[in-house]
Order: structure tokens, then C-alpha cells, then sequence
């Protein structure tokens, strides 16, 4: 019988990783094994002269209880960026194996793998169906792939940066059993909380080579704190934990996240985060309206994707009025495109204000080209 832990490196299954000081310490109260200051920094009420737990237990507690799952199936990370490079260095043999990718997509899932010398397999968004994932050719390239230079990641971002569209479980779920035994299968929830879609972590009973990957950076508005996780099969997360950085999560950024995620901290975001829906479903409707727009793409993240008239003419104008966009990476079906992120009410008004007021200049540009 296969394990999932089988899909990766043959040499980290068994990898035990550096044995930091902090790991090994147990109980006492005069430490003197980590070759540590033994005096605190002046102004320090954090005790930074001394290194962070690797995985702090207290940060595990608190966000395996958020995401409804246990301590063994969670890893903290550094934002999901680090996840996605440990998944990637622990599945693909350099020079031999593949990701999959469906573009356009985060970027940072190419990065990691170019770095690795793993080969990027991109099955494309169907743009013409609102850049949906396509299911079939995404199966049919996990099951087609040569056993010796297969795919060993499968990335799917739900909703998807940045175009917005979030991935029904049900083809998750298919996706999984596809590459039951072959690959991991790792869906990138960051922008989960902004979305009605049920969290693939409802799957990970059955499908035990489904990751599923979450942060603070976006909901909780800890994008400065760096702290994300990775959550699956209690044996991949072990691998990954061997070969991270002995000691990843700062401290400051642990006592920040833990005050984030306190009671009142979390009511905050979900009033917050309602907030944002409704501002997403405002801006929606008033881009929709502007004669310089072409398409508004349903977004169930906390951004919109808009297709332009003239893309780059609208960046240049929202920038003198000191509103920054975003110009998405070159990938396929994104030209003259922007992504705008969804801000407070009054920055929402202030970017609509800026392009109402190059609606107004257009038509009256036009009315004197017809005088």
C-alpha cells in the first residue's frame, strides 16, 4: 500500500534536519546550551536574547483550532511563500520533476520551481468561461505524466490570484484522486476567508495527498507579521518541518499573531471582511458602468480583476492621483488588465472619483473630435 509520504525525495522521507537547541532543550530553568546572550537587549520585554520555539505551541493551538484541524497536520510558515518553496524542494528531484500549474496563477509556484530546476507544467484558465479551472486537461496531465519525470505538485488557487475565481470542492476532490499516489495536490487558500466556498480541508479524511496552504496576510491583516501554514497528511508536514530554517517565526511576529487571533481580534475581521464584500459588490457595479471597461471578473478574493480599454493609460492616471494598481505579470489572457484591491470605503471612493473624472475628460475629448 502506497503512502503519500512515498511522492516525495526518497533521501528527506526519513531526514531528521538540523537539531537546533531550542528542539532539543527540555524543562530547566538556567539555560545554557544555545550559546545565547544570557541578558535581555535594553527596551526588550520580549526576551529576544533567546531563540524562538521552532514551531511555537501556542501559535499551533490556536490556528489548528481555527482551521479545524490537529497539531500534527500543521505547519507555521513564513507567509505561504515558504510553504510553497519547502513543498517544492521536498517533492521535485532537481532536473527530473514537474509542477502544475494553471496560469494565470500566483507566480510565486513558478519561482519556487524554477529555483528547484523543476519543469512548469501550465494547463491555462479558460478565460473564455471567466478563467474557470479546466478540470479534464488538469487530470489528464496528472495521469499522462512519464512515472520517471512526472508531476509531483499540482497548485490550485482558490479563489485565484488574481483573477479572483474560486475552484469547487468537488473538482478539488477529483483533482486529489487523480493524482492519488503520483502527487500532492496543494490548494492555496489565502483568500479563503473573503469566499463562500467550503475550505478544502473538509477533504483531507479522504484525500490524503491534498495540502491545503492558509496565511494571516490577508484577513487578518498581518501581511508584516509573515506567519502562513501548510496543512495536511501528518507525515509530509514532518519532512517539511525537517528541512525549514531551525528558527523561523520571530518572536514579535508570534506575539502578534497571537493577539490577532484573540477573541475580539477575530470579531473585528469578520465585521471586517463583511465590509469588504460589500464594498467588492460596490466596486463591482461601478466599474461595470464605466465606458472604459470592458470586463469586471467575478472575484471571490478581497481584489477585482478589470479588463481596459487602455490599461496602461488607467494605471498612469490612477498613479498621479496617487492610487496605486496592479499590473499583473505578463501570462496569458491578462493584457490590459489591472488588479485593484479592495480598500477602505473611502479609498474605493477616491479611485472611483479618479476614473469617473477620465470618463468625463474621454467624453468631451470625443464630443470635440465630432464638433
Amino acid at each position: 500500500m502506497s503512502r503519500v509520504v512515498d511522492i516525495l525525495r526518497e533521501e528527506l522521507r526519513e531526514f531528521a534536519g538540523y537539531s537546533s537547541a531550542r528542539k532539543e532543550a527540555s524543562g530547566g530553568t538556567v539555560w545554557l546550551n544555545a550559546n545565547e546572550s544570557p541578558w535581555s537587549a535594553a527596551g526588550d520585554t520580549q526576551g529576544l536574547n533567546r531563540y524562538p520555539e521552532p514551531q511555537p505551541a501556542a501559535l499551533v493551538a490556536r490556528l489548528s483550532a481555527l482551521y479545524g484541524v490537529n497539531s500534527a497536520q500543521l505547519l507555521v510558515s513564513r507567509g505561504s511563500d515558504e510553504a510553497i518553496d519547502l513543498l517544492t524542494r521536498a517533492a521535485c528531484r532537481a532536473g527530473r520533476d514537474s509542477v502544475l500549474i494553471s496560469a494565470p496563477t500566483f507566480g510565486m509556484y513558478s519561482v519556487c520551481a524554477k529555483v528547484q530546476d523543476a519543469t512548469v507544467v501550465n494547463i491555462p484558465l479558460l478565460a473564455e468561461h471567466g478563467f474557470a479551472l479546466d478540470v479534464d486537461a488538469v487530470a489528464a496531465a496528472i495521469t499522462a505524466a512519464d512515472n520517471d519525470q512526472r508531476i509531483k505538485l499540482v497548485y490550485i488557487c482558490s479563489p485565484n490570484n488574481p483573477t479572483g475565481a474560486a475552484v469547487a470542492l468537488a473538482d478539488t476532490e477529483r483533482l486529489a484522486r487523480a493524482a492519488h499516489g503520483r502527487a500532492l495536490v496543494v490548494v492555496d487558500e489565502a483568500y479563503a476567508e473573503f469566499s463562500d466556498a467550503a475550505s478544502a480541508t473538509s477533504l483531507l479524511t479522504t484525500c490524503p495527498n491534498l495540502l491545503v496552504l492558509r496565511t494571516l496576510s490577508k484577513a487578518y491583516a498581518m501581511a508584516g507579521a509573515r506567519i502562513g501554514c501548510v496543512i495536511g497528511d501528518p507525515t509530509v508536514i514532518a519532512v517539511l518541518r525537517s528541512i525549514m530554517a531551525p528558527y523561523p517565526l520571530p518572536t514579535p511576529c508570534v506575539v502578534a499573531a497571537l493577539a490577532a487571533l484573540s477573541d475580539s481580534a477575530t470579531a473585528l475581521v469578520r465585521s471586517r471582511i463583511a465590509l469588504q464584500r460589500c464594498e467588492r459588490a460596490r466596486l463591482v457595479r461601478a466599474l461595470s458602468e464605466l465606458p472604459q471597461v470592458l470586463k469586471v471578473f467575478a472575484s471571490d478574493a478581497n481584489f477585482v480583476l478589470v479588463k481596459w480599454v487602455d490599461a496602461a493609460a488607467t494605471y498612469q492616471r490612477a498613479l498621479a492621483a496617487g492610487v496605486v494598481l496592479r499590473v499583473p505579470s505578463p501570462q496569458p489572457g491578462l493584457q490590459n488588465c489591472l488588479r485593484i484591491s479592495i480598500g477602505t470605503p473611502e479609498e474605493n471612493q477616491r479611485l472611483l472619483a479618479v476614473l469617473a473624472g477620465q470618463s468625463r475628460a474621454d467624453g468631451q475629448v470625443n464630443a470635440e473630435a465630432h464638433a
